[in-house]
């Protein structure tokens, strides 16, 4: 069932499923109130494309989600547990279970790529060295990089490798959900697909989660089960491509059913 702003509400949902279900929350930055009794839920398994207008506050949602932003009201649970109100204890199980890819990849510039994706190694887990290595570079051969890739900094790689090491270190401790914050921003388009291909897959083979922020209609196109959109301070529209494909509100209309989006459809329904 959807509520009053579009987002599903947790009565007709399976709670066992839900592992992220945001309840009317509001954010303001001084004087400026940039979400305004946000819904969202999302399910286990799910790809959800989070999409809308450039400074709308997609961002700014994800960092409140992930506690490094502070809301003014409302409810954040993860795997059924109020944040707000968890243990320490539980506020640390809770992070292990979380990974997280910031824009631009965000590498140390001053580790190598397997220190970087130990970094959560290091903060969570109390492991000999060589067993972080070898968990290490099994991350980043699980996301496609190189094995002389572990060696190298982020200086001497391109963008998309980036990209791939900052998803290695996302899935350091194996989590249930990632967060994804515009990963593809920046990409050539063959570089794009792939990354959206890797996801797909690392979703199918470690039963994950993904929270994506994008703007990248070829990845809600094929990457994503689920779309939500962000407008007027809330979620203004959510389900399927088809959903959104049939949406009259005009943002959603223009961005999903112009030149462009038609020409992805087409392509992806060949």
């Amino acid at each position: 069932m959807a509520n009053g702003n579009g987002a599903t509400t947790g009565e007709d949902a399976n709670d066992d499923e839900i592992v992220l279900s945001v309840r009317d929350v509001t954010v303001a930055i001084e004087d400026n109130l940039i979400l305004d009794k946000l819904s969202l839920d999302i399910k286990r398994g799910e790809i959800l494309g989070f999409v809308g207008a450039s400074g709308a506050g997609k961002s700014v949602l994800l960092r409140t989600i992930l506690g490094l932003m502070p809301k003014q009201s409302g409810t954040i649970r993860l795997f059924g547990v109020d944040v707000d109100k968890a243990s320490d204890a539980d506020r640390l199980r809770i992070d292990m279970r979380l990974g997280v890819l910031f824009q631009h990849g965000a590498l140390f510039s001053a580790l190598t790529v397997l220190e970087n994706v130990q970094v959560p190694m290091r903060e969570y887990l109390d492991l000999p060295k060589a067993l972080m290595d070898e968990l290490a570079l099994l991350k980043i051969e699980l996301v496609g990089l190189p094995a002389d890739a572990a060696q190298k900094f982020p200086s001497e790689l391109s963008g998309g490798m980036i990209k791939r090491a900052a998803l290695a270190r996302a899935l350091a401790l194996d989590p249930d959900i990632v967060f994804l914050d515009e990963p593809t921003s920046g990409l050539d388009p063959i570089s794009a697909a792939e990354f959206d291909e890797l996801v797909v897959k690392l979703r199918d083979t470690m039963d994950l989660t993904v929270y994506m922020v994008t703007h990248d209609l070829d990845t809600l196109f094929t990457a994503c089960d689920h779309v939500a959109v962000l407008g007027k301070k809330r979620v203004l529209v959510e389900g399927t491509i088809d959903d959104m494909l049939k949406s009259e509100e005009p943002w959603v209309k223009s961005y999903f059913r112009g030149k462009r989006a038609r020409q992805l459809d087409l392509a992806a329904r060949a």
